[in-house]
């Protein structure tokens, strides 16, 4: 994304946002990531009674999708007004959700501890190569927890990540650390700067290691410990996504609980929301013979009908 003067702004500096533009109401929509478990009906109150003017909200021009500022168009929604003030950005949509994540540090309503968990393990997902460090800064976490997550993530483990400095480094310091911590054992006067490069590490690392020796401790760290002790456990333990928290959320937008089309679409998902593995083997199983053809027409069917729905959303060109 780039900074220029019609309004777009880049997702590394987010208070560059200026004046923008008047869009009709109707023409937007909400986030396809969603940032919160739903919004605040008592702030969205309170930002249609206030008389300040608010600043405006950030739309990805291409989707016309919110980044940041739902609460306030919904009270603009509220108070019947036909239009909002709008700056829009490009960029790819993982870009802009990192833009939405640091808008909402920026201002607004906080974002909640399990909130920013879940947005730092989107961002894990979209950019995989970027450090603990990049990604806790991105979202207001500790780096140890951005770090907790990634046993979790789907994603393969990458050689490399870039941190906030832009530098790109190994992303599991553990290898690097042991070989260092050899090169020590082998040599305890070597140069800082000759292990750092022998073992493909920063200078700091290799002073770290070189001082944890020097205390009788081992050139791994506690954490670096725990964490690939969780890998293999966390890899083998990963299931299929947790629906009753996505119904959870889409349940408290305010865009689906308050019309019509909307709760009909909750109420259908609510349930269609498919079980585990174990549980549809277990429904399977527990069909009555007269009753499995029936059954496989009526499931087919269904899932002929979700996939068209599917489709249809996929290919939907928004305006």
């Amino acid at each position: 994304m780039s900074n220029s003067g019609d309004g777009e702004i880049t997702s590394s500096s987010p208070k560059t946002i200026g004046k923008g533009e008047l869009v009709p109401i109707g023409s937007l929509l909400p986030p396809s990531e969603l940032l919160r478990s739903g919004e605040s009906a008592e702030h969205i109150r309170a930002l249609a009674e206030t008389e300040e003017i608010l600043p405006p909200i950030v739309v990805h021009r291409e989707t016309r999708r919110v980044i940041d500022g739902m609460h306030r168009l919904w009270a603009a929604r509220f108070r019947g007004d036909e239009s909002i003030e709008v700056v829009f950005v490009d960029g790819s949509p993982a870009d802009v959700f990192v833009l939405a994540v640091e808008l909402n540090r920026a201002h607004g309503l906080p974002l909640t501890k399990d909130e920013r968990k879940s947005a730092a393990a989107l961002i894990m997902e979209s950019h995989p190569h970027w450090s603990d460090r990049k990604i806790a800064r991105t979202t207001g976490l500790a780096a140890s927890t951005v770090a907790s997550l990634r046993p979790s993530s789907t994603v393969g483990t990458v050689e490399r990540r870039t941190g906030q400095d832009g530098r790109s480094r190994p992303s599991d310091g553990t290898d690097g650390r042991q070989r260092a911590g050899d090169l020590l054992a082998q040599n305890p006067n070597a140069s800082i700067r000759e292990v750092a490069k022998a073992a493909g590490i920063s200078v700091g690392t290799a002073s770290d290691v070189r001082a944890r020796l020097r205390r009788g401790e081992p050139a791994i760290t506690a954490r670096q410990q725990a964490v690939t002790k969780l890998r293999p456990a966390a890899a083998a333990q990963r299931a299929s996504p947790d629906y009753s928290r996505v119904l959870e959320s889409l349940r408290k937008d305010p865009s689906l609980r308050f019309t019509d089309l909307g709760r009909r679409l909750l109420r259908l998902l609510d349930g269609s929301a498919p079980g585990s593995v174990e549980q549809i083997a277990q429904i399977a199983d527990g069909v009555p013979e007269h009753c499995r053809i029936v059954v496989v027409d009526m499931a087919r069917d269904c899932a002929a009908a979700w996939q068209h729905l599917a489709d249809q959303l996929a290919g939907r060109d928004i305006a």
